[in-house]
C-alpha cells in the first residue's frame, strides 16, 4: 500500500497470560479529551485489522472519544511500529502490533530501528492467534500422531505453507520440525489466499495456521485441523484437541496482538486505556465477534505484558537461530 490509509472507526503466551491476568490501575478522569490515533501495521482487512477493529469500536464508545486507524503496512509490520515510537508519548497516539514487530523480528532483523522493550510501553491484549496445525484431506493422516508418524518416514518429502519467511506461520512450522526432529519444506506465499486452493489440492501438504487463514479449507472439507497449539482448546474450535491432548504438549505457539504507547506516555492514560479495551475484551458480544475471527481474548495489565514480551522474544530467538534463518537486510 504506498498511501496509508486512515478509516474511522499460546505457546505458553496463553498460559502465561491466564496466570498474568488481573485488574487495571486507576484511570485518568480527564483523558481524553479528543480522538486518539491507533497505528495499525498491517494491512487493511487484515486478521489483526479487523480484530482490533471490534475492541476499539466498542472502547471508543465508552471512553466518549473515537479511535482512529491509521493503517501503515510494512517490512512485516516495522514501518508502522517503528513509526509510534517517535510519536509523541501524550496518550494520543498509540499502536496495535503484533508478535512479530515486538518480539521475532528483533531476531529476524539486523536493525529494527527501534527497541519494543525501551521505546514502547505495553497498554493491553488485543487478540491471540492460536497457531492450528492443518493436513490437507489428500494426505492420510487424521491425527497429530498419524502426521508425526507419517513425516518421519518421508523426511523432507512433506511441505508447509506460510504468509512469509519469518512469519509466526513459518516460524511455527520450523518450531515443529524442532521439537519432533523432523525435516519439513517451507513454502512461502505473497498472497496466503493462494495458500488453501493449493492446500485442497494437496500441493502444498500441511499449515501451522491461524484459523482465518485455512477456515475455508476445512469448511470445504479440503483440510483438517489435526490440533491447536495452545493449553486450552479454541472457542471457534472445540472439537480440536489441543497438542497436550494430541500427544505433544511442548508444542505451544501463537501469533499474538497487543495495543502499546510510546515511551514515557503518561500513566494515567495507559491506566485508562487498559482499563477500558479489557473492559472491551469483557463485552460478551465482542468476544463473540473476535472469537468468529479465530482469535481469543484475555485482559492483562500493562505490568505484566512487559513480561510476556521478554519471554516470546527469548522463546522465538532461539527458534530462529537453531533454524538457520539468516537475518533481513
Amino acid at each position: 500500500m504506498s498511501r496509508a490509509r486512515r478509516t474511522r472507526f499460546m505457546p505458553a503466551t496463553l498460559a502465561v497470560l491466564t496466570a498474568l491476568a488481573g485488574g487495571a490501575g486507576a484511570s485518568a478522569q480527564d483523558y481524553p479529551t479528543r480522538p486518539i490515533t491507533v497505528i495499525i501495521p498491517f494491512a487493511g482487512g487484515s486478521a489483526s485489522d479487523v480484530v482490533t477493529r471490534i475492541l476499539l469500536e466498542r472502547a471508543g464508545r465508552s471512553l466518549g472519544h473515537p479511535f482512529v486507524v491509521d493503517n501503515r503496512p510494512g517490512a512485516g509490520g516495522n514501518v508502522g511500529t517503528l513509526a509510534a515510537t517517535k510519536a509523541t508519548p501524550d496518550g494520543y497516539t498509540i499502536v496495535g502490533t503484533g508478535s512479530g514487530p515486538i518480539a521475532a523480528n528483533r531476531t529476524l532483523f539486523r536493525d529494527l530501528g527501534y527497541d519494543p522493550e525501551k521505546d514502547l510501553d505495553p497498554i493491553a491484549m488485543i487478540g491471540i492467534f492460536p497457531i492450528v496445525v492443518v493436513a490437507s484431506t489428500q494426505l492420510p493422516v487424521k491425527t497429530l500422531a498419524e502426521l508425526i508418524a507419517y513425516a518421519k518416514e518421508r523426511p523432507g518429502q512433506l511441505n508447509y505453507g506460510s504468509v512469509g519467511i519469518g512469519s509466526s506461520q513459518h516460524l511455527s512450522g520450523a518450531y515443529f520440525e524442532q521439537l519432533v526432529g523432523l525435516k519439513l519444506t517451507h513454502v512461502p506465499y505473497r498472497n496466503i489466499a493462494q495458500f488453501t486452493p493449493d492446500l485442497i489440492a494437496g500441493t502444498v501438504q500441511l499449515g501451522f495456521q491461524w484459523l482465518p487463514n485455512v477456515a475455508a479449507a476445512l469448511k470445504s472439507g479440503g483440510a483438517r485441523a489435526l490440533a491447536v497449539a495452545a493449553r486450552q482448546r479454541m472457542t471457534a474450535l472445540p472439537d480440536v484437541p489441543t497438542t497436550a491432548e494430541a500427544g505433544l504438549p511442548a508444542y505451544e505457539a501463537s501469533g499474538w496482538f497487543m495495543m502499546l504507547a510510546p515511551k514515557g506516555t503518561p500513566k494515567p492514560a495507559i491506566a485508562r486505556l487498559n482499563s477500558e479495551l479489557n473492559a472491551a475484551l469483557s463485552d460478551p458480544s465482542v468476544r463473540a465477534r473476535v472469537t468468529e475471527q479465530g482469535a481469543e481474548t484475555l485482559a492483562v495489565p500493562p505490568e505484566e505484558l512487559s513480561r510476556l514480551i521478554a519471554s516470546e522474544t527469548a522463546k522465538w530467538r532461539d527458534i530462529i537461530h537453531k533454524a538457520g534463518i539468516p537475518p533481513i537486510q
